[in-house]
């Protein structure tokens, strides 16, 4: 390191950072857009970055009633995968992992991208045939994914408890390799910073209270800052998504849940991969600060309480503890919850609705963050064309009265 390096870091390290010039503008909203995006987290921020990169719409403000990445984006486990049952969610998923392979090189910002795997468990005969079902399907649509072994699960993860006389034996599990974790908040940032530098205005502490509508379409929104007229309104709000619904009169099918989530201490590094049981109801991986990151499933009851509930947290601790032994002298750092917006096919709602101009992208239950760059690319698109993607053309508000569900609540209940 020369002379001129050290200096640099013992100013910064000194420094209050007065002098560090901001990753993104923050101007005061103007009377109007041709799109104002509603929700500031990652796939609204990403859903404005594409409407700017892949379409050449950039008259647009990104709207958020707290701060970048501080919903769910900002309270979420970081897990990454497209391992999905259905055809329909196979393509979306892994479209989504592919722009997430290629994202931090598009952002010029590293999204700090793991791929170090993530392993599903299978407990009983029952698990194991449900494991090959789900690897043999993602075959065929040419997804990676493998059937492990008792023997090359505990080689592969020594740490766990496979034995037979075990609480939970372990008969082997499902790895999709190219799966793993990104840091959340830098998604949010480089996705902020990028569609600034395409000219979206990105206004936070700015929350929706109306949605305007004149002769049937959408003619903007009233907020506390002011009304904002556009003729196209996106709303990506996560589990809020039944409120802003209801502001233009329309009713979704979805119930909002707090999801569980933990981090233990620091501890030096023992786990290089992700580990999920659906069957236990826990899933855990290793940050790179060394703390041990667990998710749980969903409280059963409809909340918008973003923290831990005691009753969830002490089970899914039991679990992991009984799946690693070692860690139950590891303490808790902190819990908390956070708002998931689910369907009754624990499927998402990308597209159209009955207002024109009005397009909704929620639903998304458990698996949000792993969808953020593939959800905002077909969003942007639908907003653009004023007509679903092919990738989410399924995911319509109008199968639920159709009948053509996508059941993915094996994949989306607690294995993120």
């Amino acid at each position: 390191m020369n002379r001129y390096s050290i200096f640099s870091l013992a100013r910064n390290a000194l420094s209050h950072h007065e002098d560090w010039q901001q990753a993104w503008r923050s101007p005061d909203p103007k009377p109007g857009y041709d799109v104002v995006v509603v929700g500031g987290g990652g796939h609204g921020l990403a859903t404005a970055y594409y409407l700017a990169k892949e379409h050449g719409i950039t008259n647009v403000a990104v709207l958020e009633k707290g701060w970048i990445g501080g919903g769910n984006t900002g309270r979420n486990t970081t897990v990454i995968r497209s391992n999905y049952l259905w055809d329909e969610s196979a393509h979306l998923y892994e479209k989504s992992l592919r722009l997430y392979e290629g994202l931090s090189q598009d952002l010029n910002f590293n999204i700090m991208l793991s791929q170090r795997g993530v392993v599903n468990l299978a407990h009983s005969e029952h698990d194991m045939r449900e494991l090959k079902r789900r690897v043999n399907a993602l075959r065929l649509n040419g997804i990676d994914s493998e059937v492990l072994t008792r023997d090359e699960v505990k080689r592969l993860i020594p740490i766990l408890s496979c034995e037979g006389h075990a609480r939970y034996p372990v008969l082997g599990a499902s790895v999709q390799w190219r799966g793993g974790v990104a840091r959340h908040d830098a998604v949010a940032w480089g996705l902020a910073r990028a569609a600034d530098a395409h000219g979206v205005d990105i206004i936070q502490n700015c929350e929706v209270t109306g949605i305007m509508r004149e002769g049937g379409r959408v003619a903007g929104v009233e907020t506390t800052r002011g009304t904002i007229r556009a003729p196209k309104v996106g709303c990506v709000v996560a589990g809020h998504a039944s409120v802003l619904a209801a502001m233009a009169g329309i009713s979704l099918p979805i119930e909002s849940h707090p999801l569980q989530a933990l981090v233990s201490e620091p501890i030096k590094p023992v786990l290089h991969t992700v580990v999920m049981s659906g069957a236990v109801h826990a899933y855990v991986s290793q940050s790179d600060r060394g703390e041990l990151v667990m998710g749980a499933g969903i409280d059963a009851f409809n909340s918008y309480a973003q923290r831990g509930a005691v009753n969830v947290v002490e089970h899914t601790v039991a679990a992991v503890c009984e799946l690693f032994p070692i860690f139950g002298r590891v303490r808790v750092m902190r819990t908390w919850g956070g708002i998931v917006d689910v369907c009754p096919d624990a499927s998402p709602i990308i597209g159209k609705t009955p207002v024109e101009g009005l397009y909704f992208n929620c639903g998304w239950g458990t698996g949000g963050f792993k969808a953020t760059p593939g959800s905002g690319w077909v969003f942007a698109h639908t907003i653009a064309r004023d007509e679903p993607h092919p990738l989410n053309a399924p995911f319509a508000l109008d199968r639920f009265t159709s009948g053509a569900l996508i059941d993915e609540h094996g994949a989306a209940a607690v294995a993120h």
